[in-house]
């Protein structure tokens, strides 16, 4: 019965909308880093050269107000402007009232040498946003429940014309990046003009999402040698992260970290700010699990598990993700690159 009743209090909540905010929340990716495009638009062309990829998102399988979000990206860098410009594109899908969301992004990114071994790459971006929720398709309204028996069928409703039609939004966003050979400090504000996204009559601003994003990679010295022509020894490291996310009252903190043994990635850690509660309920999220590769012809894969510690359980199903890049080789394999600093980031 619970889970019936979830569009009818959503459609309250869009009804009340002209004199209260309603809070709402972007997507999120476990593999953050998998998805460098959606977590700061200063990562646009960092890796020097092209790069595509690809993530999806599968949360709470196993019940019916489940998550499931696909984003797409392709990025790259213009030497000669030492700038790096990239595309996102994603689409996502909430909960039982099947909230349906459809985003186009164009980032800017610059790159800037503040020393040896130091730089600093601002970021920018511009995105429109089409929003959906199928009112008379997924939503129950009040007077389709029969008060003499409310769990039996529903009853017929009226349709109000231009109700609940799609909205579009236009948003900006910004961010930065600073980084060496072994560290990054990252910062990114999206929807800084805080769009209006109400799908009736009134004003419901989309909040504003902050994320602080570090982290340090250890090196735990040098594996065998690689069997190509580079003669190179397989790379070994340890890298601890954090990525902290704040939109309106919400607040979630990632913490953990990724141990690479070249070409094989793990990956664990913890979402979630149980010290800080969320209108009195627990903040605890996840604890997630990664595996990964990286192949020297520029592929990566992962794969990533949600154990939900929430009080929703592991009955929802947790969560599953996947993600794929390709970094595109150069055509100019002989040019000396624009930087002998490597991002240290994590391809996931």
């Amino acid at each position: 019965m619970l889970r019936s009743l979830l569009p009818l209090v959503f459609f309250i909540a869009l009804s009340l909308a002209p004199i209260s905010r309603v809070f709402a929340q972007d997507p999120q990716y476990s593999q953050y880093y998998a998805a460098p495009l959606y977590l700061n638009p200063a990562f646009a062309g960092a890796e020097l050269m092209g790069r595509v990829g690809f993530n999806y998102r599968n949360q709470w399988p196993s019940i019916e107000a489940q998550f499931t979000t696909f984003s797409a990206y392709y990025d790259t860098y213009l030497p000669e402007y030492n700038s790096g410009i990239g595309v996102h594109v994603m689409q996502d899908s909430e909960g039982a009232s099947k909230l349906r969301s459809t985003s186009v992004s164009a980032m800017y990114s610059y790159e800037l040498r503040l020393g040896d071994k130091l730089y600093f790459r601002p970021g920018f971006q511009a995105s429109y946003i089409r929003r959906e929720i199928g009112f008379y398709e997924n939503l129950v309204f009040a007077n389709q429940i029969d008060p003499l028996d409310p769990t039996g069928p529903l009853l017929p409703g009226a349709t109000i014309p231009g109700l609940g039609d799609p909205v579009g939004l236009f948003s900006l966003s910004a961010g930065g990046l600073l980084f060496t050979n072994n560290a990054w400090l990252g910062f990114t504000a999206h929807h800084l003009n805080q769009p209006n996204q109400s799908f009736v009559d009134g004003l419901s601003p989309l909040p504003r999402k902050l994320s602080l994003h570090a982290g340090y990679r250890i090196s735990l010295g040098q594996g065998s040698m690689r069997r190509d022509f580079t003669h190179m020894s397989k790379q070994r490291y340890l890298t601890p992260t954090i990525n902290y996310k704040r939109q309106g009252p919400f607040e979630q903190l990632d913490l953990g970290a990724y141990f690479y043994v070249e070409p094989i990635l793990l990956g664990l850690w913890y979402r979630g700010l149980p010290y800080k509660p969320v209108e009195t309920q627990s903040n605890r999220d996840a604890i997630v699990v990664m595996v990964g590769v990286n192949l020297l012809s520029g592929l990566s894969i992962g794969y990533s598990f949600d154990y939900t510690v929430s009080q929703l359980g592991i009955q929802s199903g947790g969560a599953h993700e996947l993600s794929l890049s390709w970094t595109i080789p150069s055509l100019n394999q002989g040019k000396p690159l624009g930087r002998d600093t490597i991002l240290p980031c994590p391809k996931f």
